[in-house]
């Protein structure tokens, strides 16, 4: 028996072009979120996050960075590709 939130289901993804992302996080047959996962040093947002969050319509799609503080800001209230402290994002799962 559930919660009443969905049926959730974790997956990866990568395309015939070789174009992947590490997690896509699904809820009720459908693509929700998508999570990208950098422990450091890329600034800028991966070309494939960007490429299937427009492909797959998702709500969120985060690039987590493990070298950036925790924020105190709800990160899926963004609806573009975003870099996001991994504590943050993570916290937000509860």
């Amino acid at each position: 028996m559930g919660a009443g939130f969905g049926t959730f289901d974790l997956r990866y993804l990568r395309d015939k072009a070789k174009r992947e992302v590490d997690f896509v996080v699904v809820r009720d047959g459908t693509p929700w979120f998508l999570v990208e996962v950098k422990t450091s040093g890329r600034r800028e947002i991966s070309s494939a996050l960007r490429h299937f969050h427009q492909v797959l319509d998702t709500s969120n799609a985060f690039q987590l960075s493990f070298d950036l503080d925790f924020v105190d800001e709800d990160c899926f209230s963004v609806a573009e590709p975003v870099r996001v402290p991994a504590a943050t994002m993570l916290s937000q799962l509860v």
